[in-house]
């Protein structure tokens, strides 16, 4: 759907969804609640919740709508030395993707958070996505300009070939 201003944020991804039908998605991650097995504690691990097309800071599931968060390759746990605790951190994350039953090197999307689509379209904002004089825009960068949601997708999808 259009209105006089151009077309909605619903519109925009819908069309992206058209697009993208025989494209591969990519997995959506989360954090499984640890429970305990027979008394002892199981290691912490990220199961697959999901899947989304992945376009710049946007995850487009058929139903939904995400803002990215962090992007992971599964891998087995194996003692590693590390410089820096960041590095130890993100490798933790890794191996409990790849516990929670990710292939190694499968990457997967983590700490993503849904954008609210009617929202936008109602002059509102919602993670990345805002309306400005009615038109959807994004901020792609957390320093970056707002730019018109239709331009920010088609540039996307130019980079997929799409």
């Amino acid at each position: 759907m259009t209105d006089a201003l151009g077309p909605t944020a619903a519109a925009v991804l819908d069309a992206a969804r058209a697009r993208l039908a025989t494209a591969p998605r990519e997995p959506l991650g989360e954090w499984a609640s640890s429970r305990r097995l027979l008394g002892l504690g199981r290691s912490p691990r990220i199961v697959r919740v999901g899947e989304a097309w992945h376009l710049g800071v946007l995850l487009v599931a058929e139903d939904a709508l995400y803002a990215t968060g962090e992007i992971l390759r599964a891998r087995e746990d194996v003692v590693r030395g590390f410089t820096a605790q960041s590095q130890r951190e993100r490798a933790e994350r890794a191996a409990a993707a790849f516990r929670g039953g990710f292939a190694e090197g499968e990457a997967l999307h983590l700490g993503w958070s849904p954008i609210d689509v009617d929202a936008v379209d109602a002059g509102g904002s919602s993670g990345p996505l805002s309306s400005a004089g009615g038109a959807p825009m994004i901020r792609w960068s957390a320093s970056g300009a707002v730019r018109p949601l239709a331009d920010y997708v088609a540039d996307q999808l130019a980079l997929t070939g799409r």
